[in-house]
C-alpha cells in the first residue's frame, strides 16, 4: 500500500510537470511569434504596430514626518517641539502627583490614628510633620495651634489646605497655559504662511504657479492643524486635573477634621 501512494505521487508530479511545461512551451512559443511578425512587416516595407505602453507605477506617497518639517520651517518645529514635551512633562508630572496615595497615604492615616488611639499625642505629631504629603502639612499644622483652641486649629488647617490647593493649582495651570499658546503660535503660523503666499503673488509679473504658492499655503495650514493637536488634549487633561484637585480638596478637609476630632484636648 506504501509503495502504491509512492507511486500514485510519481505519476502525479509527472503530470503536473508535463503540464506545466507545456503551458511555458506555449507562451514562449507565442512570445517568440511577435518579433517574428516584426521582422516580418519591417521585411515587407510595412509599418510595425505600435507597441502597447505599460502603465507606469505610481509615485510612493510622499513620508508625512518629512512633508510636516518641511511645511513648518525651522522656527516653528523648534516652536512645537519645546511645547509638546514641556505638555508632556507637565502630563507626566501631574498624573503622578495627583493621586489618592500621594496626596493622602493611607500609612500616614493608619498610623496616625493608632498614636491617637494609644494617647501618643507628640508621636502623631512628628509623624505628620515628618510626611510630605498634603494631608500631613494640614495635621501638622492643625496640631501646632490644638493647644490655644479647636477653633485656631480649624483656622490654621484651612489655612494651610488653601496653601497647599494654590500650589498644585498653579502646577496644573502650566497645563492650561500650554494649551492656550499652542493654537496662538498655530494661528501665527498661519498668518506668516498666508503673507509669505500673497508676497509671492505680489512679487510675480505674471500668473504665479501653484507650486510658488505651496509653501506659504501649506506652512498656514500645518501650523494651525499642529497648534491644535496640542491644545486639545492639555485643555481636555488640565480640566481632568482641576476636577480631581476639587474632589481631592474635599476628601482631606473631611479626612483631616475627623482625625483632629479624635483628639481629647481638640473637643475641650
Amino acid at each position: 500500500m506504501h509503495r502504491r501512494s509512492v507511486w500514485l505521487w510519481i505519476i502525479g508530479l509527472t503530470v503536473a510537470g508535463v503540464v506545466f511545461w507545456g503551458e511555458r512551451g506555449a507562451i514562449g512559443q507565442e512570445n517568440e511569434a511577435e518579433p517574428t511578425a516584426i521582422q516580418a512587416a519591417a521585411e515587407e516595407g510595412l509599418p510595425a504596430a505600435p507597441a502597447t505602453a505599460l502603465p507606469s507605477a505610481p509615485a510612493p506617497p510622499p513620508n508625512l514626518l518629512v512633508y510636516y518639517v518641511k511645511a513648518l520651517g525651522l522656527t516653528f518645529v523648534i516652536v512645537f517641539l519645546g511645547l509638546s514635551f514641556a505638555l508632556v512633562a507637565l502630563l507626566v508630572m501631574c498624573f503622578l502627583q495627583l493621586r489618592r496615595a500621594v496626596l493622602m497615604p493611607p500609612d500616614l492615616i493608619e498610623n496616625f490614628e493608632g498614636h491617637l488611639g494609644r494617647k501618643e499625642f507628640q508621636q502623631a505629631y512628628e509623624l505628620a510633620k515628618a510626611d510630605d504629603s498634603y494631608l500631613g502639612r494640614v495635621l501638622a499644622a492643625g496640631l501646632v495651634k490644638l493647644q490655644v483652641g479647636y477653633q485656631q486649629c480649624l483656622d490654621a488647617m484651612r489655612e494651610t489646605q488653601a496653601e497647599e490647593a494654590m500650589r498644585l493649582e498653579h502646577k496644573i495651570s502650566y497645563v492650561s497655559l500650554v494649551g492656550a499658546l499652542a493654537p496662538m503660535f498655530g494661528l501665527l503660523g498661519t498668518v506668516s504662511g498666508m503673507v509669505s503666499a500673497f508676497t509671492v503673488i505680489a512679487q510675480s509679473a505674471t500668473q504665479p504657479k501653484p507650486a510658488e504658492l505651496a509653501t506659504g499655503i501649506s506652512q498656514a495650514l500645518v501650523t494651525t492643524l499642529i497648534g491644535l493637536w496640542l491644545a486639545i488634549p492639555a485643555v481636555a487633561c488640565f480640566s481632568l486635573f482641576r476636577n480631581w484637585l476639587e474632589r481631592f480638596n474635599s476628601d482631606i478637609e473631611a479626612e483631616s477634621v475627623r482625625l483632629i476630632s479624635k483628639v481629647p484636648v481638640a473637643k475641650k
